[in-house]
Formats: structure tokens, sequence, C-alpha cells
């Protein structure tokens, strides 16, 4: 057993094996805390760890107490104040700072303002509450332990009846169908194909001021940059190098030096989409990502015959023609992209240095066979990471200068847009989730969504990403309120690195009788 000065993070029996009288089994142990003023205990049975406040993801309609959650060796670690529950003011944390991990039937951080000790005590210490003068509440203590480690009164908390007051929704979640869930929205495809085929989706991306996309199915993720490249000698100038990706080897092309345009410096909007043929990825690094479109074929031309090089067509095949042919975005086709001699230059190199210098265990098809993926859109609302599966995005674009209002709208609608004759209801997701307003950015986007057969628009801070997510990441969230458990069922935990994305059901975001709002007001707009 460690001892007690390496007892940091791993249980609080490496921290006390000192403080407990193995020869007193009569007497029962407690782990003893601050919380402002107040001195108090609890069981050491239940209490499985003692820990640093660790960094936390907020998450919407939960109660105040609730400080969010962290991920504790791969674990979901809810953490919640004790100071906002007693009324306290908060404090900054500081090196005396803990949170005592407890088995509620699922573990649960509480944030104290310091660790004390632990403590034998007989049960003829143990009084109950009557005649305690405090301004806690009462009904939170199980009882006083006077006299003990030179402390006049100790109050015992009772924690089962703390998570019944502030979580009722925490103890459900121990008789919850622990499966993950199986993929998205079960009726989506059957939807899409009432509406007809006749459409593109596509994700569009900006390259040196231009804009240009890549039909969707051929989309494999969209990541950001990675502070380690491999970079390749000799190789030519579009080549940036080769990063690894889920333990394998893609090589990465600068498609601004495909295009032989002017190099520019990786920021913070750099990505890297992800294009799949077959068995073969190859990754495009690009200035940033816009958004995903859903366009007719009748705007979308063929390549005009007087751009093609040597009688052979360009990587570009197709335009689309936007905003009546005010906004033009250039189609990249996959195939002959991969069949450039950039591409196979790069895949060549690629090869060779994973024979030269690399071994890798996994097969080069581990992730073309791997149905253990969910391929997730990521977006942003304040400072937290929230996701919905690919599948149920129709459509994501800016967000116009202004929206429309409409007289007598439901409160909760932002405004209206035209979406290609459709008159689109735009909701503002940042209320929805119970966070405050900000201005408007021209990183805000307006994310489409098919609920029950109607389009409905969320405004969100920004769409960072298109990230392939392992299902046994996926894991039921936390619940931690009526409102969060309906909306927020799972989280994907990715522990190696480091982020907690919450998983929106769109179809959970809005309730039929809003909805039916919704479709009266469109079709009187459209009227």
């Amino acid at each position: 057993m460690e001892d007690r000065g390496s007892s940091e993070v791993k249980g609080v029996k490496t921290i006390v094996q000192d403080d407990i009288d193995a020869d007193r089994e009569d007497h029962n142990q407690y782990v003893t805390f601050v919380v402002g003023d107040e001195v108090f205990a609890v069981e050491m049975s239940p209490v499985q760890e003692i820990i640093r406040v660790p960094e936390t993801v907020h998450v919407p309609l939960t109660p105040h107490t609730l400080e969010g959650l962290a991920n504790l060796r791969g674990r979901v670690l809810p953490i919640i104040n004790l100071r906002r529950i007693f009324g306290l003011e908060d404090i900054a944390a500081d090196d005396a700072t803990r949170a005592v991990v407890i088995n509620m039937g699922q573990p649960l951080g509480f944030v104290v303002d310091r660790v004390s000790s632990v403590i034998s005590a007989d049960p003829s210490q143990i009084e109950g509450i009557e005649g305690i003068r405090s301004s806690l509440n009462t009904e939170l203590i199980a009882g006083l332990i006077k006299g003990v480690a030179g402390y006049e009164m100790i109050m015992v908390l009772d924690f089962k009846r703390l998570i019944e007051q502030e979580f009722s929704e925490i103890q459900a979640v121990v008789n919850a169908n622990s499966s993950i869930r199986q993929g998205g929205s079960h009726n989506m495809e059957d939807e899409e194909h009432t509406e007809g085929g006749d459409e593109l989706q596509l994700v569009s991306f900006e390259v040196a001021g231009q804009e240009y996309a890549i039909a969707i199915e051929n989309i494999q993720e969209i990541v950001q940059v990675p502070e380690n490249i491999v970079h390749i000698p000799r190789s030519e100038s579009h080549v940036v190098g080769i990063i690894t990706l889920r333990n394998r080897l893609l090589p990465v092309i600068s498609l601004r030096g495909l295009f032989q345009m002017p190099p520019q410096q990786i920021d913070e909007k750099s990505r890297i989409v992800v294009v799949t043929l077959g068995s073969t990825s190859v990754g495009l690094l690009v200035d940033s990502v816009n958004e995903v479109l859903r366009v007719p074929g009748s705007v979308i031309d063929a390549m005009p015959v007087i751009l093609t090089q040597n009688g052979e067509m360009s990587d570009i095949s197709e335009i689309c023609r936007l905003d009546e042919g005010r906004r033009m975005v250039s189609i990249i086709s996959v195939d002959k992209l991969f069949h450039s001699s950039a591409v196979k230059e790069a895949l060549a190199a690629m090869e060779t240095i994973k024979d030269r210098d690399m071994d890798h265990n996994s097969s080069d098809n581990e992730d073309e066979i791997n149905d253990d993926d969910e391929q997730m859109v990521v977006f942003r609302l304040d400072n937290e990471e929230f996701g919905v599966p690919i599948e149920s995005v129709q459509e994501i674009v800016r967000v116009p200068d202004e929206l429309t209002h409409v007289p007598k709208a439901p409160s909760f609608v932002e405004g209206v847009i035209n979406l290609r004759g459709t008159v689109l209801p735009v909701i503002d997701l940042r209320g929805r989730m119970g966070l405050s307003a900000t201005e408007r950015s021209d990183r805000q986007r307006i994310m489409v969504f098919l609920i029950k057969g109607m389009r409905v628009g969320f405004i969100v801070d920004s769409v960072t990403e298109v990230l392939k997510v392992p299902k046994d990441s996926i894991e039921p969230a936390p619940r931690l309120s009526g409102e969060q458990a309906h909306l927020l069922q799972h989280i994907a935990n990715l522990q190696r690195q480091h982020r907690i994305i919450q998983i929106i059901e769109p179809t959970h975001i809005i309730e039929d009788m809003e909805l039916q709002d919704l479709s009266s007001m469109s079709e009187e707009e459209a009227a």
C-alpha cells in the first residue's frame, strides 16, 4: 500500500492507513472535511478516493450546484460543489481544494475546501441532530460526532438525501439501461428518399479565398491540424507530410500547393478534410471549413471544357451556382483527385515511410471494416463541445445579417430565413440549452435538422469538425435533471483526446406542440 504522501488520486485507503486503529473494529471510520467554517464527515465505506479538482465540462439544463463532468481514468465523473449546495459564496480553488469521490450507485465527486483527516468514532460518540444550531439545512445531517480528534462537533452529511434533494435524476441512472445507443435516427434514410434524390450534399471549404466542396459521402471526417506532422524529405511542395490518425498513417496534401496558390501559415481555422476512395484515405489541408450544403442538381453544371488541361479534366469536375449565380462553388472530383500524380506520390511516400520506420499492428483495412464508429458533426455552444449524428444534419448554412422576424411568432423563434424558396424557422440553440445570449459573429452557423418531417434551423456558435467516434466511447450521460436527461442522453468520452462531447438528440430539441406552432407559422409565411 502506498504511503500517505502519495495518496492524491489512488483511493482514500492509501491516505488513511496511518489514521485507522485496526484494533477497534467496533468503531466506524469517517473522512472529515471542511466547507466554509464548518467541519463535516462522511462514512468511509462509500468513499472511493480523494482527488484534486479536475477540469470539467459544463452541462446545460442542470442545477447550479453541478460544476460539470470530468474524466476520471476513462469514467465520466459528475462534479458537485458543496459550497453552492450550502448556499455559500463561490471561492477560487487552491492547493487545498479537493473532490471527494463517493459511490452513490455511480461515482460522484463533491468539491470541498479541504480534507482534514480520517477519524474513528465509537457509536456512543454519535448523537442525533436535535438541538443543532446551524444555518445549514438539517435535513442533510445524519448525526453529530462530538469530542473526537479535537473537534467539539462534526456534522455527518447524509449524501443519499443530499442527492435525492439536489439531483433527483441521478438515482434513476442506477437502474437505467446501460446499453450504448445504436446509431442515429433510424428513419432518417426513409425520410430522405421521400424527398427525391435530385439533390447533392456537399461539405464546402475555403482555399485562398475561393470556395470548394466535396460530396459528403466521400468525406470520412474533418479534424484539426495536429502538432506532429512527419515531413517527407524531397517531396513536392503540395505534400504537407504524414500524420497518425487513430493508429493509421494518413498522408496530408495542401490544396493551396496542389492548386499552385500562395502558401499560408497554418492557424486555428485550418482543417484537414479526410477523404476516402475505397480503402484508401488522404487528408486535404484547407484554410477553413464553411458549411454543409444541400443543393439541387439544377444548379450544378459540368466544368467548362475551356478550363481543362492537356485534354484531361482537372480535379474540379463541376461548378455549383448558388444565390442566383452570385456564389460559385467548385466541386472537387474525389475519383480524379486520387488518380492524380500528386496524391499517388503522397500515398507512395507514406507506404515507404511505413515500411521503413514504423511498425503498426493494425491492418490496412481496419477503418474500412470497423463498423463500430459513428460520424458526428461537432459544434460549440459557449466553451463546450456538442455533437449530433451526421445523418441527422440536413445542411449547415451561414447566419444571414438579419433574420426576418415574424409577428405573433412563438417566443422561442429567433426569426425565419428563405432557404431556396422554403421558409425555415430559426431558433437560437443557446436559449434552448439555458445558456446566455451572445452577439452575432461570422463563425456562427445555422444547423438544419429534419424533425418529424419539418425542417428547423438552430443557431450554434461554430461548427468545428466532422468526427468519427468509436461507439464504445459513447455511453449514457449521467442523469442530472429532467430536461438534461431528455435532451442529452449520451456523451462521447474520448479519453485519449481528453475530450467529452455531449451528444444531442435533434428530435428532442423541440416538443410536439412547438412543432405544430412552427408548422402553422411557416404555412402562414409561405402563403
